[in-house]
């Protein structure tokens, strides 16, 4: 297969997941207090929200990527 058709792939597959997941969770640890032997920290839950919009966008350039890359096999 030609790299634009596995750029598309990635691409299809990207869009996929934005459109399940529809962004990113992580965790934050804060130190709170930290004295001698004495450590307290708190942990938040943070949250990158990802537009459904991005996830159409790359899953219709994942489309067009793969269909060139099928039609350009000489």
């Amino acid at each position: 297969m030609k790299p634009i058709t596995w750029v598309g792939i990635v691409l299809i597959v990207l869009g996929i997941w934005v459109f399940a997941y529809q962004g990113i969770n992580y965790t934050r640890q804060k130190k709170v207090l930290d004295v001698g032997s004495v450590h307290i920290a708190t942990e938040t839950q943070e949250r990158i929200p990802l537009s459904p919009i991005l996830g159409g966008l790359a899953l219709a350039g994942g489309i067009v990527l793969v269909v060139v890359g099928m039609r350009n096999k000489s």
